[in-house]
């Protein structure tokens, strides 16, 4: 039987990963693609593959979406509730990793039911709600699966030096 142990290494890539997601989630917001606003697009969500490859991305995409709602003065609501939704994400992934199209939808559907009450709760948002939700839809949507599926043929044929 194989024993999983937690390495140095896997540390180590849990943070660079969480790491990865903030800086990106900051390239984001420098471009108005992330925020509080209507309409999101972190580039950071195309990282919500790295379960597919690596268990212990599941942590460090947690701990970046965390940070990165922390560093860039979200809400409680939204630093709590949006880090909640990476997380089931990013666990979903990891089920889900041998099936490479599906893996992207947890995090999609976890934002898009999770979001929008923090949205109209924690920044005042007016718009219905299923606007609220479509617009999350779209954004995570964009993000997850269209960054995943650029990501997902490097990781894969680099899958040998990037996660032994």
């Amino acid at each position: 039987m194989k024993t999983r142990r937690f390495t140095t290494r896997k540390l180590t890539r849990s943070a660079l990963i969480a790491a990865l997601y903030v800086i990106l989630t900051f390239l984001s917001s420098l471009v108005g693609l992330s925020g509080q606003g209507l309409i999101q697009f972190r580039l950071s969500e195309a990282l919500t593959i790295l379960p597919c490859f690596c268990p212990e991305a599941i942590g460090g995409l947690f701990i970046g979406c965390l940070l990165s709602n922390l560093l860039t003065g979200a809400h409680i609501a939204d630093i709590l509730i949006g880090s909640f939704a990476t997380l089931l994400g990013a666990l979903g992934a990891y089920v889900l990793r041998n099936r490479r199209f599906l893996a992207p939808l947890p995090t999609v559907l976890a934002n898009t039911l999770l979001i929008p009450p923090v949205l109209v709760f924690a920044y005042g948002m007016t718009e219905a709600y299923w606007l609220l939700s479509f617009f999350v839809f779209v954004g995570e949507a964009g993000a997850a699966y269209i960054g995943g599926e650029l990501l997902w043929p490097i990781l894969n044929k680099k899958r040998n030096v990037f996660f032994t």
